[in-house]
């Protein structure tokens, strides 16, 4: 789930994130087992599983567990995995990218078609809300005993050209062909980074103006993410930290 207060939405989920580590480490085999079948075992080749384990190791996914990928993609060649996105709405107007990885659109489709609509929310057509999203390196970090100059001089150093400060957290943005470039750089830092990944940006947000619309739009976030075949969830809304707190209590 990405929208404004990236950073602070992380924080506030981090709890639930690793109550949910199982669900977590499944999605991210999953993208890795997709990008060995794609273009091979051999991460020094094949760009998309530097990446995909990358963000497994980011998410602290046991080194056993992503070799274990590995070795199943380059095995099991049955039910290959496709990548899909889907746009709609949510409440008050909020507008969602939903990435998907699946080995059945026929079963996936309609799932989050489902959960849209029962969520008050709608699936749109593709491009309808896509133009309102960059696709960007994202890097979550603590801040630690550094300040915000301190983080922005390591950040641009790093090759980054956006940080986001909020309280003990920040966003760190950066070009998406440079991540593997920028992550090694942070790490390099001495950074610790909460995640790190590719995804999807907000241009502009949305205000949300009632917390009954806030519960509903991150309640309905939640029931896409909680399905297997959605690998995140990007969208624009404009929440109060304190709503979203209020909803992950």
């Amino acid at each position: 789930m990405a929208g404004h207060s990236h950073s602070a939405n992380i924080k506030h989920r981090k709890n639930a994130v690793d109550a949910k580590r199982a669900k977590v480490f499944s999605k991210l085999a999953r993208n890795i087992i997709s990008a060995v079948r794609q273009g091979g075992e051999d991460t020094d080749t094949n760009l998309k599983l530097k990446y995909a384990v990358e963000k497994a190791r980011a998410a602290n996914m046991p080194k056993d567990n992503i070799e274990r990928a590995i070795k199943r993609g380059a095995g099991d060649k049955d039910g290959d995995l496709e990548e899909l996105i889907y746009e709609g709405y949510a409440p008050g107007g909020v507008a969602l990218m939903i990435m998907c990885l699946t080995d059945n659109r026929n079963r996936t489709a309609p799932e989050v078609k489902y959960t849209l609509e029962h969520g008050a929310g709608n699936l749109g057509a593709t491009g309808s809300v896509s133009f309102m999203f960059d696709f960007r390196s994202i890097f979550i970090i603590e801040m630690g005993e550094r300040d915000e100059d301190t983080v922005m001089e390591i950040a641009l150093e790093a090759g980054a050209d956006d940080v986001l400060v909020e309280g003990d957290v920040a966003t760190i943005f950066a070009e998406a062909t440079d991540f593997l470039t920028v992550k090694g750089a942070l790490e390099g830092k001495g950074l610790e980074l909460l995640q790190a990944e590719t995804g999807y940006v907000p241009q502009n947000t949305v205000k949300v103006e009632s917390e009954a619309d806030a519960k509903k739009i991150l309640k309905l976030i939640e029931n896409l993410e909680d399905n297997e075949d959605v690998q995140s969830v990007y969208a624009n809304f404009d929440i109060p930290d304190e709503w979203i707190e209020a909803h992950q209590s």
